[in-house]
């Protein structure tokens, strides 16, 4: 799922008013430091620290200057210029600035707008054939057949579910497990309400709108025909809110033996709501999503690294997604006759149309969910593609008219993202792929993601920057990390929004010219806590997406600095490659990592992935003494640095002296301290960690300079509290 910015301007605007005017007093007071130096006899306490969204490197990249605005998902987002039009924000999950070019002036200073980018790669011919899968692609756990009405007057889906499940362990069992996922919009009380305080992202529910899911009948298809919905029962294995219904429990009057399958008819209802959590209605706009009675996953041993087979069973909670088996969905749609359907999979018949309403008929195979979108209103465009790497697809569009001027856009966008994530991954096998906008008023449906249908932002914008392709960019790299690689979103999310938060941005850079501000997000990571962990056990949603989201993608990138370009698109492609339609897990993907390049990760995963850590390393102290020795002066300067966060390998330090001369080491990074000395005819002016600002997951900078000298015209006592001020102020800002 994307994560959308909120635009909080007045916080950003008091930080870049006090921020600047720190950096214009303090650059006064150092212009002349900075040329030569007084050298000093004792230990100094850092003056002025160059923390980058503050005292910029020279030739460096000054955030402020970028407009940062606070983002809902916990991080900084720097405004670029857009294409066709700039209007603010440029993204969801990731900073963004646009390369330079040959024709580019610096991001800061450009008053007109960039050059259109390239179009797509060009279509081979093709024809896609709407049709079931050859062979099946996946162990296809599940097969549903769902026949569903919906009442667009009463704001209600009514329908059946004939599903078959069958057992892939080694035991009988004796129960199954459903998820009822709109009992999470019933009232107040439930685990979804009171985690997510009736909100997601800036979309909120409207105060008299409750959504729900009644089962009104349960029954066996095995001959007998035995009404199970006597036995069914409502559970809450992770926190025993009893006034929680996202999870039922239904025994079985005899087991479904391992290999064995078991049949079940079931009659349910949809009240919705008003749309605000990924499903429900704006005015005549509907988004079915997670509304059908969806059965748990029953995990063999050995799946996910499970010791002992069962049910992974958990209730709906504020910032989890879901998870789920592969399948095959059969599904047939009534809805008015005024009203066109975007749905998962491909029609396997012509709509029929009695006067007053249409039956559509989809079906797909090999995914692990179903969603479905109708309106009156969509304006409906469809293209053929295929590249090299993408044998054959169908992109349908479903416009709202607001947007429908914005469709080359969009096809572009998904074009793009299709043929370049094919060409880096692997081949996205699906015959279709459907694109809902929105209305918007509708945005709560937006940036969404379900097997071959994405979700847009909602129509709100007339000429929207960027964000329109980032979004549709993002969610079609879901494909990828969530619809083929089926990790479970519940205990680890990272696995699917931080790698497509990583892919998203790869492919951004590469067909928009626009990269993320990795300087800018990393200052931003001011609460990191472990990427393995529940969705629901992190402290808030803001918490959940700054480290799911992008200290999850700083991991990677830091991992791709370690190892280069090339070998990470290696692991990335054989993680890809190796796990489809499957459900791996965080020790899976260590295994690739350390497959592909031969080495032992454990430390790295240790403290960044299963631990909370980030990188901070710190210039504690300076000390200049004057030495003559037979006839000739020299200056020994001594510098400690120290290590106060996780292991980062060649830690890279510059220093500059009072003569001009610049230094650069590398320390090893490994030691809890150290002190450098360097003999030189000059004293030390400063030292500075990482000066190119080349470690990702370094997120205190502020520490990693120091002056040699004082200016007398600021006191050791203004120096520090200025620093605190300023760890306070960035700490506040970014939640």
């Amino acid at each position: 799922m994307k994560k959308r910015i909120g635009s909080p301007l007045v916080s950003w605007g008091l930080l870049t008013i006090f921020a600047c005017g720190v950096t214009l007093l303090t650059n006064a007071l150092l212009s002349s430091d900075f040329r030569s130096g007084t050298p000093s006899a004792g230990w100094k306490l850092s003056a002025e620290a160059a923390y980058p969204a503050v005292f910029p490197a020279e030739g460096g990249v000054d955030p402020l200057n970028l407009k940062p605005i606070r983002s809902t998902a916990g991080h900084s987002i720097v405004e670029a210029p857009a294409w066709p039009q700039a209007r603010g924000q440029a993204d969801g999950s990731s900073t963004g600035i646009f390369l330079p070019t040959a024709h580019a002036e610096p991001v800061s200073g450009r008053v007109n707008e960039p050059a259109a980018p390239p179009p797509a790669p060009p279509s081979l011919p093709v024809k896609p054939v709407e049709k079931p899968a050859p062979k099946p692609l996946s162990n296809r756990i599940v097969e549903y057949h769902l026949n569903v009405e919906l009442d667009a007057d009463g704001k209600l889906i009514k329908g059946t579910s004939s599903m078959t499940w069958k057992n892939p362990g080694s035991r009988p069992v004796q129960e199954l497990y459903f998820h009822l996922y709109p009992n999470a919009f019933e009232s107040k009380k439930t685990t979804f309400m009171k985690e997510s305080g009736g909100k997601l992202r800036d979309d909120v529910r409207k105060e008299d709108s409750f959504g729900s899911m009644t089962v009104s009948s349960i029954r066996t298809l095995d001959g007998a025909e035995m009404e199970l919905i006597d036995r069914m029962e409502y559970v809450q294995p992770d926190d025993g809110n009893k006034d929680d219904n996202t999870l039922i429990r239904v025994p079985l009057p005899k087991p479904v033996m391992p290999g064995g399958s078991v049949d079940l008819l079931t009659q349910f209802s949809v009240k919705l709501p008003q749309v605000f959590a990924r499903m429900g209605y704006a005015n005549d706009f509907v988004m079915a999503g997670q509304w059908f009675p969806k059965i748990a996953v029953y995990e063999p041993k050995g799946t996910r690294g499970r010791t002992d087979e069962g049910w992974n069973l958990h209730q709906y909670h504020g910032n989890s997604e879901f998870y789920a088996d592969f399948g095959i969905f059969d599904v047939r749609i009534k809805v008015p006759s005024a009203y066109k359907v975007a749905a998962t999979g491909f029609p396997t018949k012509p709509v029929s149309d009695d006067g007053k309403t249409k039956t559509y008929s989809f079906y797909s195979d090999d995914v692990h969910d179903f969603a479905w979108a109708a309106s009156p209103h969509f304006i409906y465009h469809e293209e053929p593609y295929a590249t090299p790497h993408l044998p054959g697809v169908r992109i349908k569009l479903y416009l709202d008219p607001k947007h429908e001027h914005l469709k080359a856009r969009y096809m572009t966008a998904a074009k793009k993202a299709l043929a370049r994530y094919s060409q880096w991954y692997g081949s996205y096998p699906y015959n279709t792929l459907s694109i809902v906008v929105p209305p918007e008023e509708g945005n709560g449906a937006g940036g969404m993601e379900y097997p071959t249908l994405i979700t847009a932002w909602g129509a709100a914008e007339e000429n929207p920057s960027l964000e329109l392709e980032r979004v549709v960019v993002h969610e079609i790299g879901h494909q990828f990390f969530y619809g083929m690689v089926a990790s479970n979103e519940f205990e680890e999310a990272w696995l699917d929004e931080g790698f497509t938060s990583y892919v998203e941005d790869k492919l951004m850079e590469a067909e928009y010219g626009v990269r993320p501000n990795l300087l800018v997000e990393s200052s931003y990571i001011t609460n990191p806590a472990a990427l393995l962990k529940n969705a629901w056990s992190y402290d808030g949603h803001h918490h959940y997406a700054e480290n799911v989201y992008i200290r999850a993608k700083l991991v990677l990138k830091a991992m791709e600095r370690q190892v280069g370009a090339e070998t990470m698109d290696k692991i990335m492609r054989t993680y890809f490659q190796r796990w489809k339609f499957k459900h791996p897990t965080t020790s899976d993907f260590q295994q690739v990592v350390e497959d592909v390049t031969k080495t032992s990760w454990q430390p790295f995963f240790d403290q960044y992935v299963y631990n909370g850590m980030m990188v901070d390393y710190a210039v504690t102290g300076i000390k200049v003494q004057q030495v003559t020795e037979n006839g000739q002066t020299y200056y020994e300067n001594s510098v400690q640095l120290r290590k106060l966060g996780g292991t980062y390998q060649n830690v890279p330090v510059r220093f500059q002296f009072a003569d001009g001369t610049q230094l650069d080491k590398t320390w090893n990074g490994a030691d809890s301290e150290v002190i450098m000395k360097l003999n030189h005819t000059a004293p030390l002016s400063w030292a500075a960690i990482d000066p190119e600002h080349s470690i990702v997951l370094e997120n205190k900078r502020i520490n990693g300079f120091m002056k040699t000298e004082v200016d007398k015209k600021l006191s050791v006592r203004w120096n520090v509290s200025v620093v605190k001020i300023l760890e306070t102020l960035f700490g506040w800002v970014a939640w």
